[in-house]
């Protein structure tokens, strides 16, 4: 239903569309805060998949402030952070990446293409560019400390996101970063961790999509 030949800027989240790693991090999260017991490190594990696409950042500060009620001390924050950043990264260079997606590329050679992501920027520079997929993202990869919002917004200011331009994504928060800016929206449902997504998508009337083979595949047969 959705043309993708129409669109100048396709916009790309991250986990769960180009990379199969919303469980690891997931993983990680529990693994990470596990050292404050297993009620907590549940607690933010459950608050994580409610907020898929919301950066790490934020995600232990609520842990702090909410879960553990304490103070943020900057020293206890960094070593949470360093403690994820290193389990993460190790399980991106060797996780799953979307089948089709240098056809895709092939099938939209007019599009730019860009990174916007919940994960660490430097983090997710660093793997797309030892896992060869860096060149893919000719409009560039972006990620936290910046919220998704604060990006589109800049991108968009910048001219680097040209409409018509289209978001994939896998997350609630996706979707609702994506129509704050103005951009269309496809939701991919392989490796999402929506609870009742189907639901969901059907109330907001969502254009879903199962992964990027399927829908490089469309392309081919429509055209």
């Amino acid at each position: 239903k959705i043309d993708l030949k129409k669109y100048q800027t396709i916009v790309f989240d991250c986990d769960g569309v180009v990379l199969n790693s919303n469980k690891v991090k997931t993983e990680a999260f529990y693994n990470t805060t596990q050292q404050y017991g297993e009620q907590n490190a549940k607690a933010l594990v459950e608050y994580h998949t409610a907020n898929g696409g919301i950066s790490r950042y934020k995600k232990f500060e609520y842990f702090i402030e909410h879960i553990l009620k304490k103070e943020i001390e900057p020293k206890e924050l960094e070593s949470l952070l360093k403690s994820f950043a290193d389990e993460v990264k190790k399980a991106l260079m060797s996780c799953e990446v979307a089948e089709g997606l240098h056809d895709l590329k092939e099938s939209t050679p007019d599009a730019n293409w860009l990174i916007v992501s919940g994960g660490d920027q430097e983090e997710l520079r660093e793997v797309f560019e030892a896992r060869g997929l860096m060149k893919l993202f000719d409009g560039g990869i972006f990620g936290s400390p910046d919220t998704k919002d604060e990006i589109l917004n800049r991108e968009q200011e910048k001219k680097n996101i040209s409409q018509d331009a289209l978001f994939l994504g896998d997350s609630k928060y996706d979707y609702q970063a994506a129509k704050r800016a103005g951009l269309d929206f496809l939701f991919m449902s392989d490796w999402t961790e929506v609870d009742e997504w189907e639901k969901w998508c059907q109330a907001y009337t969502l254009h879903i999509c199962s992964n990027i083979k399927v829908l490089t595949i469309s392309i081919k047969n429509r055209y």
